[in-house]
């Protein structure tokens, strides 16, 4: 499962950043030898970072690649920092799997208003309901790490520091 989340969330934010290089690169050439830029080039960028944020985000919380602060860590002792772990994981479950379902909702109300993006008239609702969808994915995974904790020595200290393996 881990590998399969890997390779879906990692061409789908791969693409979308190939694909925001590719326009910026055409938009720009239009612009200085032709004079003409991209219709709607600005709008489709922001929708594209939208994919790369949001698909990258399983994976930098499935490869611990998070922000970390970790000053306490060396007078702190191996059980308090076992539990540390496991109340962050559960706090930023919560806080993923609630902004999932919030932005579910607001995809439903997007869906139910046909909001669209200004220029090109793009429905917004996919988008949103993806962004809802890989929130929810991201809980899913910090929940995985309370439920199934590092058994090895090693890899416990290398959740509990954030250290990549």
């Amino acid at each position: 499962m881990k590998k399969l989340l890997e390779a879906v969330c990692g061409l789908l934010s791969g693409a979308a950043l190939f694909a925001i290089m590719a326009l910026t690169f055409f938009d720009v050439g239009g612009r200085k030898l032709l004079d003409q830029s991209i219709p709607g080039s600005l709008e489709l960028t922001e929708l594209l970072m939208v994919v790369v944020i949001f698909g990258a985000l399983p994976l930098v919380s499935l490869r611990g690649e998070h922000v970390l602060f970790d000053s306490l860590d060396s007078v702190l002792p191996a059980s308090v920092r076992r539990a540390q772990v496991a109340v962050v994981h559960l706090l930023i479950a919560a806080a993923t799997l609630a902004l999932g379902y919030l932005m579910f909702k607001t995809g439903q109300q997007f869906a139910i208003n046909g909001d669209t993006t200004a220029q090109l008239k793009i429905d917004k609702s996919p988008f949103i309901y993806g962004m809802g969808f890989l929130c929810a994915v991201t809980g899913l995974v910090h929940l995985g790490f309370i439920i199934s904790p590092a058994t090895d020595a090693a890899e416990d200290d290398a959740e509990i520091t954030g250290a990549a393996l």
